[in-house]
């Protein structure tokens, strides 16, 4: 058993300061364990979301010496518990209270992706056929948690506050799910071209680094939409051709 220093964001939406608590840590210990014991014995009143605690949920996304990640799924033993460790909440969002953000914003870009629009029924019973891969290839995306870290850790939103002009990369993985399933028909690439930013993401990959789902953002799905973009708005042969057609 050792003691350990935790400087904690305590404050509401405006202000804040960060305080030091001391507490004891022992082996299998994770970050929020820590927080729990913190307001066991010391603060109480220390707003903290979580739920699971399984790395699952997405609810424990927090700054923990800087580096976005999840406090359930963050071993203390990875850390340097020699030195303060800070917990921080998602810098990318306004904070409500300590360690709490106010993530709402990510559920209203979620509202302006256009939804899936599958194509007709192949056959008459109302099946459809399909390529075993193109089922796997929209699969990874489904393993997202919405922790919204990815959100956190890119600098268009985080450092640069673009949030009403990019969607940011949780949403362009959402998006990617949608343009690549077998069945929709749906074209969303003005929109991301547009109205979501794309072209502001230039693929540093911090977003899949902090990952918890381990989703290979940047290249499987930031990618391939970009590319969708480029083909459909800035290929010079396809501009020929729609310039025709429309003579």
């Amino acid at each position: 058993m050792a003691t350990a220093i935790f400087s904690v964001r305590r404050g509401g939406r405006e202000g804040g300061e960060m305080v030091d608590y001391q507490t004891q840590v022992t082996e299998g210990m994770v970050v929020l364990d820590a927080v729990h014991q913190i307001q066991a014995e010391t603060a109480p009143d220390l707003a903290c979301r979580w739920n699971c605690k399984a790395g699952k949920c997405g609810s424990c996304s927090a700054e923990i010496n800087g580096k976005p990640q999840l406090m359930c799924m963050t071993r203390l033993d990875t850390i340097d518990v020699t030195q303060p460790v800070t917990i921080e909440p998602m810098r990318a969002f306004p904070p409500v209270k300590d360690l709490i953000s106010d993530v709402s914003w990510n559920y209203e870009v979620k509202k302006r992706i256009k939804k899936f629009k599958p194509r007709p029924p192949d056959a008459e019973d109302g099946t459809w056929r399909m390529q075993q891969e193109d089922i796997d290839r929209v699969q990874e995306f489904r393993k997202c948690i919405e922790c919204f870290l990815c959100q956190d850790v890119c600098h268009v939103l985080r450092d640069h506050v673009k949030h009403e002009e990019f969607i940011g990369p949780r949403f362009l993985v959402y998006t990617a799910a949608l343009e690549m399933h077998p069945l929709d028909t749906e074209n969303r690439t003005e929109e991301l071209k547009d109205a979501f930013g794309i072209g502001y993401c230039n693929i540093t990959k911090c977003c899949t680094k902090v990952c918890p789902e381990h989703i290979t953002i940047t290249d499987n799905a930031i990618i391939p939409l970009k590319e969708r973009v480029v083909d459909e708005h800035y290929d010079p042969l396809k501009k020929l051709v729609k310039l025709f057609r429309k003579k």
